[in-house]
């Protein structure tokens, strides 16, 4: 015998669907425009801000600026170093190298 609700599958699943895509797009509505969350009982949550966490935001500032000026400079003496590495003259010397080493 078949299940007696099995003809109402596919409609459970599109309301369970639509009602899931709503909740995405309300959530996504609120969070672009200012909107605080709500937790389970409704009551607004506010990202929690104390001395701590401004301070802990205010270290990894500075050290991602340093991170990045460190990467800047590794860019810099990489290109110099693709430039000696590409050098006409740079390859005349591994000829050069080459053709004074013993043939194997």
């Amino acid at each position: 015998m078949m299940f007696p609700f099995a003809d109402f599958a596919p409609v459970v699943f599109a309301v369970g669907s639509l009602g899931i895509i709503g909740w995405v797009v309300t959530t996504w509505l609120r969070v672009k425009n200012g909107y605080p969350l709500e937790n389970s009982w409704g009551k607004p949550v506010y990202p929690q801000k104390n001395e701590e966490m401004v301070e802990r935001v205010k270290l990894l500032s500075q050290e991602n600026a340093q991170l990045r000026a460190e990467i800047g400079s590794m860019k810099d003496r990489l290109a110099v170093v693709e430039r000696i590495v590409t050098d006409e003259s740079h390859q005349l010397n591994r000829e050069i190298e080459r053709l004074r080493s013993p043939a194997n």
